[in-house]
């Protein structure tokens, strides 16, 4: 019994030599902790992320900071943006800033540092960095550096990783995010243990031997060199020194070329290849299908042409590939349908011809994603073939899978995107359809084809849904609140609007996007819309509904579109569209609309299209529209409006520059996995168009049949940017703009039908652009300025002009024309004539004035002859009047 007593003696002395668990670490280097207090208080850390860096805790217990287990030392600095480990957290947030503080030279076994997603505000990267040798692995992406990558940082011999470039700059910020670039790469040869090189944005462009200086690193097994301006791959070289390489990425850069040969000689090993966004031109090499261990094959939007190559089918290990937005012809091999791993097969938006069959796809068992839309491809299987795969995206828009709905697709139970849009599907909708559909959570495209069938009391459960350009009748159908975006426009939809509008669900609606035009839709809109308040963009346009436009519908307060054109809505604008601070397009065209335009129109500041032609608006254009500087169409045409037309129309900022960036219209288009484009029909070039797409590159202003009075402003020959400018019908003097010729970006002019007098102005004769010019039924004269383009328009253009000549017209210049078109000019370029002349006038004036008037004072025969001739040619000026203002009305009649 007396050894356990002993024992435990023994163990309890040992045991209290031993350092506790809580202690198994030493502590950090005093001068360590010191240097690192130094670097954060030159970092700006407005989150306090660094809050665990106290001078009175161990510094390896910091956030960021890992030390050496036996020694103490800082070994690896940890500062990357929290973002990057939790997915809930944006990056925008958490950013540190400031300086990089040489203090860190005082870390002498720091070999990790990670500095990425950070916001340094375009400061350089320091140089010393080039001095901590101790560097295996360093981290500078999206970090917003800037200015000329230090080349000391070939010095760091035991570096392994690096990465650099890209700026983590808001994307409102107003500012060019910053960025790197090198003078030569030289430096990068000295690394010898390089086994990552990652460039994000670096400017690359002034070394052309980059290829020869990279494959000097024997070790680097991957090379990404991402939009680097780029321009040349070394195309002479047969062979590189890539020995390790099993990662290539040159994507977004400039290669102008064709795939030069040394990359079909590089190591067989090659996982990984991408080249995607360059303009690679000439055929996709048959040599990369010697890449038995590739996985990853990536050749979208560049110039390839010619046919897929047959060669790929040998690619075993392959399991994505996309050769999307290229140029590549001829039909689809065969091979592909041999690739047993392959999840990824993308090959759309190419010209692809010929028939695709089972045999195509018949051992893709692993496939997840097929995309083959705008190709001319032809999918022929049989009624009864079952795919190999369950694929979770289907993208088959332009191809050719009708007349029949394909039986094969209900087999996809895992899909969350389809799109077989304009397949030629013909004929009504299998029963099977719409409950099938409900399980795709995400977007669901059948539009542009002509399926049709009734879809009352159909239930529509997809996030994103087009069956627009279809056929559809019957009740517009109901919807979950899972429902995003909807879009069902050009069909056969009937029935009170409101009852679409009322359905009940027991969730709030998150439809953000909803287009109902062009279908047989009537009926007053309904006065609550609260159910609806997160609608964004919002078109009804092109159907029958009535009455007034509530005020209610200020209850959808984040409207950024509102299309109501092409009804027969009435009563005045409501005051409550004036809280839509978020709208930047606003159509009311085509209804039964009265009153003035409301002042506050101006307090919409964000509108980019303004359009109320077609109704019956009196008064005046208010001044406060000038305050819509985003304006890029404005069509008050057809209306009732009279006054002058506002001089400060200028301060349509968008219509005064010839270039702006695209950023400005988001209101314009709504993209939410698919984006939905707003489309705008528009009266330019003297015809009706649609403008969809491009609807954010037109500059419109159409005033036309109104009351409109007074002279043109010259304030709008400010407006260098506007392409089409429509004053015609109205009653307008004055002459033609005289700096018309600066408005150098206008394709569409129409002035006529007013009253303007004077010469057409040579400067009209600079606007090279110029597609339609209508000047006719005016008060013009003399000679139609001689040039190329005023030439080309056909005599309609100018007709209506009793005094004008001139080609194209028919009627001749005489002499008199020609003294009449130098007086002109004379007086136009304000001629200040001399004294003398003046004075000689007013002796000239006087003797002229008694001569001819004394004598008809004196001389009775002569007064009696003058006055004869002076009412005969009141009677002559009278019927010439009487007969061509009667000309003038029915023609008009007749437009």
């Amino acid at each position: 019994m007396t050894v356990f007593p002993l024992f435990w003696f023994l163990f309890s002395t040992i045991s209290s030599t031993l350092p506790t668990q809580a202690n198994t670490f030493p502590p950090c280097n005093e001068t360590e902790k010191h240097a690192l207090l130094r670097f954060k208080r030159a970092l700006y850390d407005p989150w306090n992320r660094l809050s665990s860096w106290s001078a009175h805790d161990d510094c390896c217990e910091w956030n960021g900071v890992r030390c050496h287990n036996i020694t103490g030392r800082v070994i690896e600095l940890h500062l990357g943006n929290p973002c990057l480990s939790d997915s809930k957290i944006s990056c925008h947030e958490f950013p540190l800033g400031g300086k990089v503080s040489p203090a860190l030279l005082q870390l002498e076994f720091l070999n990790y540092l990670d500095l990425s997603y950070n916001e340094f505000g375009g400061a350089p990267i320091p140089s010393f960095l080039g001095s901590i040798r101790s560097l295996t692995y360093l981290d500078l992406y999206e970090a917003s550096f800037g200015g000329l990558i230090p080349p000391q940082l070939g010095n760091l011999s035991n570096l392994h990783y690096l990465f650099l470039g890209g700026s983590f700059y808001s994307s409102n910020s107003e500012k060019e995010p910053p960025s790197l670039y090198v003078e030569n790469l030289h430096w990068i040869s000295h690394l010898s243990s390089l086994e990552h090189l990652v460039m994000y944005q670096v400017d690359l462009h002034k070394e052309v031997h980059w290829v020869e200086l990279t494959s000097m690193l024997s070790s680097l097994s991957k090379l990404i060199l991402y939009d680097c301006k780029l321009d040349n791959m070394s195309t002479s070289l047969k062979y590189v020194n890539f020995t390790s390489l099993i990662f290539l990425s040159v994507a977004r850069n400039h290669f102008i070329h064709e795939i030069p040969n040394w990359l079909c000689n590089l190591n067989t090993s090659l996982l990984d290849l991408d080249l995607w966004g360059n303009q690679l031109t000439g055929p996709i090499p048959e040599c990369l299908g010697q890449f038995k261990r590739l996985e990853s094959l990536s050749l979208m939007y560049n110039s390839f042409d010619g046919p897929i190559p047959s060669s790929l089918g040998n690619l075993s290990s392959l399991a994505y590939l996309d050769l999307s937005g290229n140029r590549l012809n001829g039909t689809l091999p065969s091979s592909l349908g041999l690739l047993p791993n392959l999840e990824y097969l993308i090959i759309g938006n190419n010209s692809l011809v010929g028939t695709v069959s089972e045999a195509h796809l018949k051992k893709l068992s692993k496939l997840k994603i097929l995309h083959m839309s705008s190709t001319s491809l032809i999918f022929k299987v049989k009624p009864s073939w079952v795919p190999p795969f369950q694929l979770e995206h289907l993208y088959m828009s332009s191809c050719h899978l009708g007349p029949n709905f394909p039986t094969w697709i209900p087999t996809q139970t895992s899909l969350r995107s389809l799109d077989i849009s304009n397949s030629g599907i013909i004929g009504v909708a299998p029963t099977w359809l719409w409950k099938w559909a409900s399980r795709i959570n995400g977007l669901i495209d059948l539009s542009n084809n002509q399926i049709s069938g009734n879809l009352s009391g159909v239930w529509l459960n997809n996030t994103i849904i087009h069956l627009n350009s279809n056929c559809f009748t019957g009740l517009l159908p109901a919807l979950s609140s899972n429902v995003i975006a909807l879009n069902m426009a050009n069909n056969s939809f009937s029935g009170p609007i409101s009852q679409f509008f009322y359905q009940k669900s027991n969730r709030t609606s998150q439809l953000e996007a909803l287009d109902l035009s062009n279908n047989d839709l009537f009926g007053q809109l309904p006065q609550c819309w609260n159910s609806w308040s997160s609608l964004t963009h919002l078109n009804l346009g092109n159907n029958n509904l009535s009455g007034k436009i509530p005020d209610s519908l200020s209850s959808v307060f984040a409207l950024e579109a509102l299309h109501l054109q092409n009804n027969s809505f009435s009563g005045s604008i409501p005051s409550s569209l004036r809280d839509f601070t978020s709208l930047g397009l606003l159509d009311l065209s085509g209804n039964q609309l009265l009153g003035n335009i409301p002042n506050w129109i101006g307090e919409l500041t964000s509108l980019n299209v303004l359009c109320l032609r077609s109704n019956k608006f009196t008064g005046e254009i208010p001044l406060q529209i000038c305050r819509l500087s985003s304006l890029i169409v404005l069509d008050l045409a057809d209306n009732e409006l009279s006054g002058f037309i506002p001089k400060c129309l200028n301060n349509f900022s968008l219509m005064a520059a010839i270039k702006t960036p695209d950023g400005l219209f988001t209101a314009l288009q709504y993209s939410n996995y698919k984006i939905y484009v707003e489309s705008l029909i528009l009266m330019t070039v003297g015809r009706e168009l649609e403008y969809k797409g491009i609807l954010k590159y037109v500059r419109m202003i159409d005033l036309s049949s109104n009351n409109l009075s007074g002279s043109i402003p010259t304030e709008l020959s400010q407006l260098v940017g506007l392409r089409f400018l429509n004053l015609s019908r109205n009653h307008l003097m004055g002459s033609i703009l005289e700096k018309i010729g600066r408005m150098t970006s206008l394709l569409s002019l129409d002035l006529s039908m007013n009253h303007l007098s004077g010469e057409i102005p040579l400067t009209l004769a600079d606007l090279t652009f110029l597609n339609h010019l209508n000047i006719s039924y005016n008060q013009l004269r003399g000679r139609i300025p001689l040039s190329t383009q005023l030439q080309s328009f056909d005599a309609f253009s100018y007709i209506g002009n009793a005094q004008l000549c001139g080609a194209p017209l028919t009627k001749n210049c005489t002499a008199d024309d020609e003294s009449q078109s130098k007086d002109a000019i004379e007086e136009n370029e304000g001629f200040e004539m001399p004294w003398f002349y003046i004075s000689s006038m007013g002796v000239g004036f006087i003797v002229g004035f008694w001569g001819v008037c004394g004598a008809l004072i004196f001389k009775k025969n002569w007064r009696y002859a003058y006055f004869q001739f002076v009412y005969y040619m009141r009677d002559w000026v009278y019927v010439v009047l009487a007969t061509r203002l009667n000309w003038f009305y029915n023609n008009l009649r007749s437009l």
